[in-house]
């Protein structure tokens, strides 16, 4: 049989053809399209002709496309469905990638012609993509001397290996550290059909056990707010901070520290202080201490909003004979004293967020009102996975704009957490329209049940669709500034924004009716949500603010230096000398399951979350100013920046928009830190 990856898709979009592709058809794919892409390579260099945009850079983003298929499809099943084949694959393949890319942009000839190149007589994106271009043959050590650039590959390929160790030991560890149980008693406080999940996630799992939780990324667990039996939270909670430090063949924390200690050299290698300052030369904040700068200004007010919190807390508990109040007990009061005081019970709202629903009348409904869009289901095309599901996106006009594929429900192939990924991305040049997926790790029900969502995951609903409508609207020219490729530190910024359609009324009105009557949420309860938004915002940032710390603390290391022997003593010293007491608020990630800075792209990075909630909370007034949920608002956020990509400096794109530089108050204000 024929390779699928080796010629364009002919399915709409260029969907990639997951019927035909196996997995034995990547490897063949990946040797073909490395071959190919370093021909293509060749050509450019040996061309007799003087170096121009058009037979040098231009060239230059036409080339690949084989390997970028490959690359796309591989890339999105190691963190959709990494069965143990595709795990084997990646363990060959990510250091051969790695090597391939040093063979590009060390490759002294093309480094000449990129150089030679005259901006003369371009139009400000072409300029703008030379630029960029000789800005990462820079960064990728084009200009070091042949012992640098010989060290340069072998720190490439070494931390590729190590992010590809780090990512399924730590997928291994977390299906592993899954809690059993076998007394339906001691999921006192679940739904029902919480019982129902856990019961087949246990049976998925091939558990010995009757009931499994399973974890999800980050440290806070969901079930942990509704689990009465205090034991049980404990174990749970234990199980999710020990991930990666238990001392088996799935422990990450040697592998980590040599991460960062390579990471360290690399920088140096190429004339940097340390990793931080390589990593932020290239986001759109200006220097590691404007960073320091802010994280300075909101750690005091965090902490003490935390502390706050904990003094109700503690008094919540001691009325249950509680004294010795702990981390474990921490979602589980806070929701009884959001219920006491603003009346809320988030968990209870859970028949209101039937998945259907969400999607449909929510999520879709908001981009409808805002953009004209419109989604039609395509059940003859197929996803990698039977989870997966796909829509037809069309603008107002009726014109096709691209791809939606939906995998919402967790398994043991899938890393946790939720993303965005492309399948596809836009690209006039290429004439590409886009394909992009949304992932999150909910719960699969029962047989026949509905799905219903906390309130945390229909957040994430919207702001994972966030990131698909940057991806959906993007109007570019060339690939590289396609969508999402936008700096680590404005990426987040349009999902953030996205958020806000959760609650408006229009929408929530919409969405949020109960599976089984149709009865819209109890009247005032929107009021009673958003009167209770500040409740928890201390231990909510608190605890951001330590992993975003210990990723600095991580990554401001110096060169030279050994790979740290203890890391969990070097996580807790950085997270006291940051001014975050651990044994209270937990960070949201710690060392051992970091995965967003050891194997996801965020390394040195994390602080790219609040920094790009700057810009969202500044958005978020803006939108409210302007009269909210309206056509022309939504085509001026889309036109002036979720179209632009990368194409024209993202900062720009925001003055644009809003008319002058971000403003912090809004920010200060939604969080209770002003």
């Amino acid at each position: 049989m024929s390779n699928a990856l080796l010629s364009p898709s002919t399915l709409p979009y260029g969907l990639p053809d997951f019927t035909a592709i196996t997995t034995a058809d990547l490897l063949p794919a990946f040797t073909t399209g490395m071959e190919e892409h370093l021909a293509e390579i060749r050509a450019i260099t040996s061309n007799p002709e003087p170096a121009g945009f058009e037979n040098t850079i231009a060239a230059l983003e036409r080339s690949g496309q084989v390997l970028a298929r490959t690359v796309a499809v591989f890339s999105n099943a190691v963190m959709s469905h990494a069965t143990d084949e595709i795990q084997a694959l990646e363990q060959e393949i990510s250091p051969r990638l790695s090597a391939h890319q040093d063979s590009i942009y060390q490759d002294p000839a093309l480094f000449e012609r990129v150089n030679a190149v005259s901006g003369e007589g371009l139009d400000e994106e072409s300029a703008r993509l030379l630029a960029e271009y000789r800005r990462r043959f820079v960064r990728a050590g084009a200009a070091l001397d042949d012992a640098g650039k010989a060290r340069m590959r072998e720190l490439n390929t070494r931390l590729s290996e190590l992010g590809t160790t780090f990512s399924q030991r730590l997928l291994a560890d977390t299906n592993d550290s899954a809690l059993e149980l076998n007394d339906e008693v001691e999921l006192d406080g679940l739904s029902p059909d919480d019982v129902a999940a856990a019961a087949a996630a246990a049976q998925a799992a091939g558990s010995g056990a009757k009931y499994l939780l399973t974890l999800i990324l980050p440290t806070p667990q969901p079930a942990l707010a509704k689990l009465k039996n205090r034991d049980v939270r404990r174990r749970l909670f234990e199980a999710s901070v020990h991930r990666g430090f238990r001392d088996n063949e799935n422990s990450t924390l040697a592998v980590a520290a040599e991460i960062a200690a390579l990471r360290a050299e690399r920088a140096a290698l190429l004339g940097y202080e340390n990793h931080a300052a390589y990593a932020v030369e290239d986001q759109t904040a200006p220097t590691t201490g404007a960073v320091e700068g802010m994280l300075a200004k909101l750690v005091p007010p965090a902490v003490r909003n935390a502390g706050a919190e904990a003094g109700k807390l503690r008094a919540a508990a001691a009325r249950d004979g509680i004294y010795d109040f702990q981390p474990w007990d921490w979602a589980y009061y806070s929701e009884q004293v959001r219920r006491d005081e603003y009346a809320v019970d988030l968990e209870a709202l859970r028949p209101w967020f039937e998945l259907e629903r969400v999607l449909h009348d929510g999520v879709f409904y908001a981009a409808n009102r805002l953009y004209g869009i419109t989604f039609t289901e395509r059940n003859d095309l197929t996803g990698y996975h039977p989870d997966v599901r796909v829509w037809e996106v069309r603008d107002e006009d009726g014109n096709g704009l691209g791809l939606f594929l939906g995998d919402y429900f967790t398994r043991d192939t899938k890393s946790g957490g939720a993303w965005m990924n492309e399948l596809v991305s836009q690209s006039r040049l290429l004439d590409h329209q886009p394909v992009v997926v949304n992932n999150l790790n909910i719960s699969k029900p029962a047989e026949g049940e509905p799905a219903l969502l906390t309130f945390d995951e229909v957040v994430t609903a919207f702001h994972e669709f966030g990131h698909a409508l940057h991806g959906l609207f993007s109007k570019v020219r060339y690939p590289l500034f396609s969508g999402t490729a936008v700096p680590r530190d404005f990426v987040e910024y349009p999902s953030q924004v996205n958020e806000m359609w959760m609650l408006d009324d229009e929408v929530a009105a919409n969405f949020a009716r109960h599976y089984q009557t149709g009865e819209p949420l109890p009247a005032g309860t929107l009021e009673k949500i958003r009167n209770a938004s500040l409740w928890g915002e201390g231990f909510r940032t608190a605890e951001y603010l330590g992993a975003t710390l210990l990723d600095w603390a991580w990554h401001m290391l110096p060169p030279g230096q050994d790979p740290v022997a203890d890391p969990e003593a070097f996580e807790h010293k950085a997270l006291i000398e940051a001014g975050i007491e651990p044994a209270l608020v937990p960070p949201r990630y710690r060392t051992g399951y970091f995965k967003h800075i050891y194997a996801g792209g965020y390394s040195a990075g994390y602080y790219s979350y609040i920094w790009s909630e700057v810009l969202d909370a500044d958005t978020v007034q803006w939108f409210t100013e302007n009269g909210g949920l309206k056509r022309e608002n939504g085509e001026a956020f889309r036109s002036k920046l979720l179209s632009k990509g990368y194409s024209e400096d993202p900062l720009q794109s925001f003055r644009n928009l809003r008319g002058r530089d971000a403003d912090l108050t809004p920010l200060l204000e939604r969080r209770g830190l002003s």
